[in-house]
């Protein structure tokens, strides 16, 4: 087992189940063909990742900038981590990737040195970044670091699902989930703190 961490919009648990199952979540331009092994996660818990997130390049599921994550830039950003199978790793880093699921990922590479490229492109890039409770914690990004790449401001959709895993996973008010991600590179400048609190409220209106 390891565990899966997600600062982007599988922090939401029913985004991710997207992956698992199958399937079009609600806002999204792309279908999912899902996981080998749809099982729930064994676990899910809030994490935090050393070092920060930022919007760049355009989602051909969301359109407007993707969530990706450097550690080297400073402060801590807000995840959530999902206990899975290596099998299943593989597969919702396949589907991130835009490739098809269906084969295990050779993790030796990022186990023994933090880091493995899969490919050029976003997401491409195994991180390991460090244990929890004896199982190992990986995510993925780009290969890039945030200086090097234009950034490119969230769509609303897009916020709205980082919003739900955040309210979702680490119980943060509206106003504070705002504050958080009109802070991030790419939508800093664009999006308000209380524009983005205004999506989440609006949302919860809807729900």
């Amino acid at each position: 087992m390891l565990w899966y961490v997600s600062y982007g919009s599988n922090m939401h648990a029913g985004r991710l189940r997207y992956y698992l199952d199958g399937g079009a979540p609600p806002g999204a331009l792309r279908t999912c063909p899902g996981c080998r092994d749809a099982s729930p996660p064994r676990r899910v818990l809030p994490h935090c990742l050393p070092g920060g997130v930022y919007f760049a390049t355009e989602s051909e599921t969301w359109t407007g900038g993707r969530a990706f994550y450097d550690p080297a830039l400073p402060g801590a950003a807000a995840a959530r981590a999902y206990l899975v199978t290596p099998g299943q790793f593989s597969d919702i880093a396949a589907q991130e990737m835009y490739r098809e699921p269906g084969e295990d990922l050779d993790l030796t590479e990022v186990l023994a040195h933090g880091r493995q490229e899969l490919g050029p492109g976003r997401y491409e890039t195994l991180l390991y970044v460090g244990e929890r409770d004896g199982f190992p914690v990986l995510t993925f990004t780009a290969p890039w670091s945030a200086a090097d790449v234009v950034k490119n401001p969230p769509a609303p959709a897009y916020l709205r699902m980082l919003a739900s895993g955040l309210a979702e996973g680490h119980g943060w008010t509206p106003e504070r989930i705002g504050a958080y991600l009109a802070a991030l590179p790419g939508a800093a400048g664009v999006w308000s703190a209380e524009a983005i609190a205004g999506l989440v409220m609006n949302g919860e209106r809807r729900s």
